[in-house]
């Protein structure tokens, strides 16, 4: 069996970037830039005021304060969006407001609360903001700058820098469409959820958890359904992944009597990469290409589908979209528990990390962790990532995890 570094590598290594499309740049965050962002101008176009003070020259104020203020004859006020008519010259000075170009001859622009706020006479009252205050030109980007680089997601700052760069449509990657398919006679959706509660059936959740996980990651999912333990229903259902550029399935996947997964991919002409990786839970995982199309094969317990969605499928995702950093990084966590594992395999456990009042993050297990449980998913926020040697891990230890949230990451990054 292949270690979930190997089989991850093995899974990403043939994947590429999915071809270009142009979007509007409102609809772009998620998206992952795919040229080169290139300034047309200059920002800012003229130093400009980063105060609302007063336009002078630093060897005008030497010695001011409260007690012996310096008095200087106001030129004229310029506001944010016009233009100063005059220089500054020796004792003189221009009242000025925040992002106005300063003017000529002056080097400084004194805060207007270290003033007394005169229109045709000032007094100034500090010398802290000798030679400050200024915003040189080109400060934020010069023309012919790569100011936002290809492979950048699109986040809302980029959006921002984006429109200062005047584009209003930009040229993203394509979003991948996942084909999600899942099998086992025991599922029902849930237009037949009365089945559930006469103890018959059990909903099939992983469709609708796949599904939020490929749409939460940048993909367009395509639900194609839940086929009963028949090889013919199996491969008809597959059939309809054509057109797709990832298909996922799951359940099907092991060696039991009515798992035919297998048999039908390679019935329909797939290619087997690998079958099985050293972790838990999760282990009975399948990757290869139907007509071209990469596949993956995730187990069919909810839990395990989610662990191995996020160590398998989300990469592909994010290669397909363009990104250039495809996994989590890992962080440092406490265990505040003891942990015990049965088999040497890497262990992904559910778990929920927090900061200590010594701004330390400290993971504690959600609870029992049957992949079958799962409501221990939506209670954790991190994976703690327990190596296949490290059969007793004590209270105390030191441990990585893969934070799985927004909320979780920013409690690491104010921590660390």
């Amino acid at each position: 069996m292949l270690s979930v570094a190997e089989a991850a590598a093995r899974i990403t290594a043939g994947i590429v970037a999915l071809p270009t499309e142009r979007v509007s740049l409102l609809d772009a965050p998620g998206r992952v830039l795919a040229e080169d962002a290139v300034a047309a101008y200059t920002m800012p176009p003229w130093t400009n005021s980063a105060m609302d003070g007063y336009a002078v020259r630093a060897a005008d104020i030497v010695g001011a304060s409260a007690g012996t203020p310096v008095q200087l004859r106001v030129l004229e006020t310029v506001a944010a969006g016009a233009f100063p008519t005059v220089a500054v010259g020796a004792g003189e000075a221009t009242r000025i407001m925040t992002g106005a170009p300063v003017p000529e001859g002056s080097d400084t622009v004194v805060r207007v609360e270290d003033t007394d706020d005169g229109t045709e006479m000032v007094e100034v009252r500090d010398t802290r903001d000798a030679g400050k205050n200024l915003r040189p030109r080109g400060e934020d980007f010069v023309t012919g700058a790569v100011v936002v680089p290809a492979g950048t997601a699109i986040a809302p700052a980029q959006v921002g820098v984006l429109a200062t760069l005047g584009m209003p449509a930009v040229t993203v990657h394509r979003r991948p469409v996942v084909a999600i398919l899942g099998s086992g006679d025991e599922l029902v959706d849930l237009d037949r959820f009365h089945e559930v509660l006469a103890g018959r059936k059990i909903v099939s959740s992983n469709s609708y958890t796949l599904s939020a996980l490929v749409r939460a990651h940048g993909g367009i999912p395509r639900l194609l359904g839940n086929s009963p333990d028949d090889p013919d229903a199996l491969r008809a259902l597959l059939l309809q992944a054509r057109g797709a550029d990832l298909v996922v399935t799951s359940a099907g996947a092991s060696v039991g009597a009515f798992d035919h997964t297998r048999a039908v991919l390679a019935s329909l002409g797939a290619t087997l990469d690998f079958w099985k990786v050293r972790m838990r839970p999760g282990a009975p995982i399948g990757f290869g290409t139907l007509h071209g199309t990469p596949w993956i094969a995730l187990p069919g317990n909810p839990v395990s589908a989610m662990v191995t969605f996020e160590l398998f499928v989300r990469p592909v995702i994010r290669r397909l979209l363009g990104h250039a950093r495809l996994h989590r990084q890992p962080v440092a966590v406490v265990l505040e528990e003891p942990v015990t594992i049965a088999a040497r395999l890497t262990h992904f456990l559910r778990a929920v990390v927090s900061v200590r009042d010594d701004g330390v993050l400290a993971a504690r297990l959600t609870g029992p962790q049957g992949s079958g449980i799962l409501t221990s998913m939506s209670r954790a926020n991190a994976l703690l990532i327990i190596p296949e040697e490290q059969s007793h891990t004590p209270a105390g230890t030191r441990v990585h995890a893969f934070l799985m949230n927004d909320e979780a990451q920013l409690s690491a990054t104010f921590a660390l």
